[in-house]
């Protein structure tokens, strides 16, 4: 199972990250987030550390231009799209960088492979969180697991939504042939885009 570990605002974290081998670490370039990541990191900063994880740049309805140049700036290597973007965005961009689009789910929530049939040929990867009528991230809730075992899916994606330090054997025993990584973040923060180390080190044990 790979980890992402998102809303990091510190090069230092970056590569505390990185020394505990997690897969990916997402940066958020969404201003009203208390997470915010695009003034806390110098252009090309990123790049000249030279780490092994990989940068998810998290974007919340930019446009084209803003994603791509913040892509550049940062040295991303895969663009999560938060908002209502469009398949004809996403395949924009899957011509210059990997797209993960984000898909929010909520106990209305039905057919999740017609959720996402518009973007099966334009995204390299899914993420599932839990949806809020007055937040696109963040909740710290889970949505109702069952939706996703029971869908085809057929892409690799990212289950977010209120995962917790102690959450690694429910973690274990969910299966699905597409699940690729666990998305966490608010649960594992001293304050707003401080991570706790100890929790995440706690919780990858408790995955082994």
């Amino acid at each position: 199972m790979n980890i992402k570990v998102c809303g990091i605002t510190t090069l230092k974290q970056l590569e505390q990250l990185d020394g505990l081998n997690i897969d990916f670490a997402g940066l958020i370039f969404h201003k009203p987030s208390p997470r915010y990541a695009g003034d806390k990191f110098k252009p090309k900063e990123i790049a000249i550390a030279d780490l092994d994880l990989r940068t998810v740049g998290v974007f919340v309805d930019s446009t084209y231009d803003e994603i791509l140049k913040t892509v550049e700036d940062f040295a991303l290597d895969i663009v999560q799209l938060h908002g209502d973007e469009t398949p004809e965005l996403c395949e924009q961009l899957s011509e210059e960088t990997e797209v993960m689009k984000v898909f929010r789910l909520d106990d209305e929530t039905e057919d999740i492979d017609e959720l996402v049939s518009d973007y099966d040929d334009v995204c390299d990867y899914y993420l599932f969180d839990t949806a809020s009528k007055n937040m696109k991230g963040g909740t710290g809730k889970k949505f109702d697991w069952k939706k996703i075992a029971k869908s085809k899916i057929e892409k690799p994606f990212f289950l977010s939504g209120g995962i917790g330090p102690d959450d690694a054997a429910l973690l274990k025993k969910f299966k699905h042939p597409d699940f690729y990584a666990a998305d966490i973040n608010s649960l594992f923060e001293k304050e707003p885009g401080v991570k706790d180390m100890g929790l995440i080190l706690k919780f990858l044990q408790g995955l082994k």
